[in-house]
This record gives structure tokens, sequence and C-alpha cells, in this order.
């Protein structure tokens, strides 16, 4: 394993972060000021229009699929230094090069799995940024940590579907560029357990679809990636040709969507971790408690160590992961995979706590960008599994390496 930059990654991990520092950190304030002043906190504020056009000229664009005709061709490990650069600013960065959940991972979903004729419908503008989409999976009243027990009926009629059903958390659904829904349910209960369910593409706009409300994350609207929307399908019909793949490919389709997004998610965790760690110490050098620095307190010195240790550890799992599944493929990265979506978001989680602990009441203001990204990260241990989910099947596989032959 070599994780040292290739000169494609070293080129765009330099313009990327050129980027950073000339206008996503200068972009911040003024996004949060003008989504203040239009008074819904789903807006699209100007500078994001602003910010993604310039993204686009400096070819800093579709960076996460690999499959050259679609994006910019890398590889995992070519992609985790860029994808940590971009967690550095998590609610600006990702969206300006068109890199933000849920629609990177809706595009490599429509990629790999569906046909040309809806390539071309939907795939092709949300590469361009023209539309946004929406994932709906989640269920408010089934234990979604299973998502076998998805309730929402897909049900064939005649020469289409008829879907029927109740989601939230439908990532993307809040934004009013969102257009498409790719939206998961059972088209057969009584098949196999794993080939119950289906995929089917929902215009936002059909009849009988409903966005009932959106929802806040702690108190977060997460509008940079779309919002997350309670949606309602009430009698919602769609011609046949929008099924996703064929009856039965939903839970399939549905892991081999997630296995990649679980990795970008965790390589934005390692960089905003470090966008923690550089604030807290750039706090306690000059904060001055009882005659001496906080960078003089022993406990602080402390936080600052660990956090590195922490962080250094992480990345190094995040990379293997990121080899593995370019070189044996997803599901013989399986077990990287599930290690790095326990421990990243954790890590991310204590060393953002610390330093808000650092920053006092400032740490949980609206000033800095702790707060936020406590609770992102936060969110991201129930995200795409809960920790609980994955640390049971983590040990599942481990004990089955020492399992007596029968």
């Amino acid at each position: 394993m070599d994780f040292g930059f290739d000169a494609r990654t070293a080129e765009l991990h330099e313009a990327l972060t050129a980027f950073l520092d000339e206008r996503i950190y200068p972009a911040e304030r003024v996004h949060a000021e003008q989504v203040a002043a239009a008074g819904d906190p789903w807006h699209r504020p100007p500078v994001m229009a602003e910010l993604t056009a310039e993204a686009r000229r400096r070819g800093l664009w579709n960076l996460f699929l690999p499959d050259p005709r679609y994006g910019a061709g890398l590889t995992n490990l070519q992609y985790a230094p860029l994808a940590e650069l971009t967690g550095r600013s998590p609610h600006l960065a990702p969206e300006a090069l068109n890199c933000a959940a849920p629609d990177t991972g809706n595009m490599e979903l429509l990629a790999e799995f569906s046909s040309d004729a809806q390539r071309e419908r939907w795939l092709r503008p949300l590469l361009d940024a023209e539309i946004r989409s929406a994932f709906c999976m989640t269920e408010p009243e089934v234990a979604s940590s299973d998502a076998t027990n998805i309730a929402t009926r897909i049900t064939r009629d005649g020469d289409g579907y008829v879907v029927n059903g109740r989601k939230w958390w439908s990532s993307g659904a809040m934004d009013p560029r969102c257009e498409i829904l790719i939206v998961m349910g059972k088209t057969d209960p009584s098949a196999e357990r794993h080939r119950q369910q289906s995929m089917v593409l929902v215009p936002r706009d059909t009849p009988g679809v409903t966005v009932r409300r959106g929802m806040t994350v702690f108190g977060y609207t997460d509008a940079p990636h779309g919002g997350h929307a309670e949606v309602v399908f009430d009698d919602v019909r769609v011609p046949a040709a929008n099924l996703i793949g064929g009856e039965g490919d939903g839970f399939a389709i549905a892991q081999a969507r997630l296995g990649p997004g679980r990795i970008h998610h965790c390589m934005r965790l390692i960089g905003m971790a470090e966008r923690a760690l550089e604030l807290l110490c750039r706090r306690v050098s000059t904060r001055i408690a009882f005659g001496r620095t906080l960078a003089e307190q022993g406990v602080v010195r402390d936080w600052i160590a660990e956090s590195r240790v922490r962080i250094e550890q992480a990345r190094l799992l995040v990379l293997k992961t990121a080899w593995l599944m370019d070189t044996v493929g997803n599901r013989g990265a399986h077990t990287e995979i599930q290690a790095i979506k326990i421990g990243t978001p954790a890590m991310a989680e204590w060393v953002i706590d610390k330093a808000i602990q650092a920053h006092g009441g400032a740490g949980v203001s609206q000033d800095t960008p702790l707060a936020a990204l406590w609770a992102q990260a936060r969110t991201l241990r129930l995200a795409d599994g809960p920790d609980e989910v994955h640390r049971a099947s983590l040990a599942r596989r481990e004990l089955r390496r020492w399992a007596a032959p029968d």
C-alpha cells in the first residue's frame, strides 16, 4: 500500500486547497448572512451559485465519480485526500464541487444500475448540477437499521407502478431544485427476505407526492445537502420504465449505493476533525486564563496530542479502505468499510468536542463552525447504518474466522 499522492492527486489537492482559502472560507459567513436575510432555511443563497461556477471553472467538478464517462475518473485512493479537504467546510465545499450527498450516491446509483433512458433523463442534469435529487429509504414506523423492514409498497398496476407509503429523513427533498426522488419499497412481500424490495424513480411533481415537512438535525436544516424531509406517497403512479434494475433488486442496489457513501462521509470527517484541531490550537495559543495561555495547561496539551493520534489512526484506516475498494472491490473491503464507519465519526465527534470545550461559549455559538461540525459528526453515527448494526456485523465476521469446523 502506497498512500503518497500521484501527480494528478497532488495537482488537484493544490488547486482545491487554494479554492478553499480564496473562496470557500471567506464565503462561510456570507452564506450564513444570505440565508438569514432570505428568511428561508432551505434557500440557496447567491454565493452558492458563485462558488459552484468557480469550482467548475477551476476543474474541481464531479471528483467523486470513478467512471471517466461521468466524472473525474479518480480512484477512491485519489479522491480520499480531496474529499478530506471538502470536509473542512462540509456545508459549502461538497456542494460547490457537485460532490454533496445525496446527489453523489444517487449519481453513482444511476451510473451503475439505471437504463440508458434513465441516465439521459436524470443523471445528465445531476452531473451538470442543473437539478438536485433525493433518496427516500428511511421510514418513521419501522426500525430502519434493518432495511428489510421497509413498509412502503410499490405495486405493479398495468403499465406502471403505484407507490404508497411514508418516508422521513429523505435527504435532498427540501431543496427547491430537487426534481427526482429515488424511492425504495416492497414489490413482493412474499419473496425471499432480501428480494422483496425494489427502487423506482418518482419525479417530485408527480400527483400524490407530498413533502410534509423539513426535518432538522440538532436544530440545523442541513440545507447545503438538500435538507431532509418527511414525504408521503399516496397512490403515486409512475411508468414501469421508472423501475431501477429489476423487481427485487432494491436491497442489493441500496447496499451498493451505501458502500461508497460511507467512505465518502469518513473522508470528509477527517477534514472536519482537522479543521476543529486547527481552531483548537489557534484558540488556546492566544487565550489567557489564570495568568497563562490555555496551551500551557496540561489537560489542553493532552487533548491536542490525543486528537493528532486519533486523526492519524482514522486517516490510515480510511486510506487502507479506499485502497482495498480500488484493488479488490467493495465486497472485499466490507470489513474495513464497517470499521471506518464505526471509528471515524466517533473520532471526529471527540476531537470537535475538545475544540468546543477550548472555545467555551464561542464553541457552541454560531460564531464558529464547531457546533455545526459536531452535529454532523454525531449524526453520522446513525446515518448509513447505526454504530450498533455495524459492530454486530463486524463481530460476526470476526467470529466466523475462528469458528470450529463442522
